[in-house]
């Protein structure tokens, strides 16, 4: 399952991916410059000692040099003199610029055939190798080492860089929290809009966030006014057509026991049960019944004995008593539009109640002639009519199954249908349980 990220996450992403940057330029750069100052430095000092080696040398007889080499050897320099001639140096193209600004420094190393040559590249310690040649035709080898430990303090004052960055992150990330606050506040107004009472969302933050909230409560204000006219009106409809029924229902106590007249009566117990689910569905926006907490076990196996007082072939199997917090109305019903829904298609209901972990799971299953698979999702809608499938004489208009999913989609559940291998459909309400429900 994808999930994706808050509002708050991506500025603060955004925020950190800036500072970040920032600061990776700013140390690259830093460093560079340290690097070029520190390299620039380095020449500096070989060139100084190569000519005073140089210059104490010459004035030396050849027997006596290799001694005074030693002695001008140093923690960081090597000094080494022989008469030969040294082989070619190998290329050295990244030492090029650092034997310049040595030349540079000093002018008369110029036509002593000066070369460098990096001896350990790729240490903590390196190690610069090199050579030039004395006025009597002989040699002076060097070598200058240089550490790696400004790497270690650049690595120090990187540390000590993050300590206000990471402070700068922190407090934007309160700062961009509370800026979004108002916005948490009206994404929350939204989820229950149209589900309870009007829900009026203070006007704080910046001016388009203001604009944004005062938009939302216009909206909302007209959202909640055609709710309660249109619920006002099916009232009224409904009562209204109640009352014609009513009369039509006592004139029918007139006629004779005959074939027409339980057709009429028929026809009257249908269009009374339109009615009444015509009444659930378009008044269901508005539900304000809360959640209460609810033995589930006790409800289903109530309703299934209403059924079998009847005379219909409903069964029940689960536990005595299983509790959680409902909106018991709206899942009773749900309950039995299913079990008439079973018994219209199939005769016959098998009503299954079950907990599996945190999941509260109740099945009806009929012996009907199920649903093609590719309409199982189409007849949850709303005056779905899947004649081809099911029988011919449908009843009702096909909101049956509409208001089941609404009122488990109200409980936070999930409706799932399916055929039964065996034959038959099956509808399953799935509720899922808080964490910390306790096992009954």
């Amino acid at each position: 399952m994808r999930r994706h990220v808050s509002l708050v996450g991506q500025i603060f992403a955004i925020l950190l991916l800036t500072l970040t940057l920032e600061f990776a330029v700013g140390i690259f750069l830093n460093e560079r410059a340290n690097h070029l100052s520190l390299q620039d430095d380095e020449a500096r000092r070989l060139a100084e000692h190569l000519v005073i080696a140089r210059k104490l040398l010459i004035e030396q007889p050849p027997e006596q040099r290799h001694a005074l080499a030693l002695q001008l050897t140093t923690d960081r320099y090597d000094v080494h003199w022989t008469p030969s001639s040294p082989p070619p140096p190998p290329l050295a193209p990244g030492l090029e610029r650092m034997r310049r600004q040595i030349i540079t420094w000093e002018p008369t190393l110029e036509q002593s055939g000066l070369w460098l040559r990096l001896a350990s590249p790729g240490r903590s310690v390196s190690e610069i190798n090199g050579g030039l040649r004395l006025a009597d035709g002989s040699w002076l080898y060097f070598g200058a080492r240089h550490s790696g430990g400004k790497w270690t303090f650049a690595i120090g004052r990187m540390g000590l860089a993050l300590i206000p960055v990471l402070a700068l992150l922190i407090g934007g990330g309160i700062l961009i929290r509370r800026t979004l606050a108002p916005l948490r506040d009206l994404t929350r107004a939204t989820e229950r809009i149209g589900l309870s009472d009007e829900v009026v969302v203070r006007e704080s933050g910046s001016n388009d966030v203001r604009n944004l909230i005062r938009a939302f409560n216009a909206m909302q204000t007209r959202i909640h006014r055609l709710i309660t006219e249109r619920t006002e009106t099916l009232a009224a409809v409904g009562h209204d057509m109640r009352t014609p029924l009513a009369r039509l229902r006592l004139r029918l106590e007139n006629l004779p026991e005959n074939e027409a007249r339980e057709g009429i009566e028929d026809d009257l117990t249908e269009m009374g049960e339109m009615i009444d689910s015509l009444l659930a569905f378009l008044g269901g926006e508005k539900n304000g019944e809360p959640p209460v907490r609810t033995d589930l076990a006790v409800l289903v196996a109530t309703v299934v004995d209403a059924f079998q007082d009847q005379g219909r072939l409903v069964d029940y199997a689960g536990p005595d008593h299983l509790e959680m917090a409902v909106r018991s109305l709206s899942l009773r019903r749900a309950i039995i539009n299913l079990i008439e829904n079973a018994l219209h298609y199939g005769g016959r209901a098998r009503v299954t109640l079950a907990r599996q972990e945190r999941e509260v799971l109740i099945r009806v299953d009929d012996d009907g002639p199920g649903i093609p698979r590719d309409k199982l999702e189409e007849v949850l809608k709303p005056f779905a009519r899947l004649d081809e499938a099911r029988q011919r004489n449908t009843r009702g208009l096909g909101l049956g199954l509409a208001i089941v999913a609404r009122a488990v989609e109200l409980e936070g559940g999930q409706l799932t249908l399916a055929n039964r291998p065996e034959g038959g459909l099956r509808a399953e309400i799935c509720l899922y349980l808080p964490p910390d429900a306790g096992r009954r």
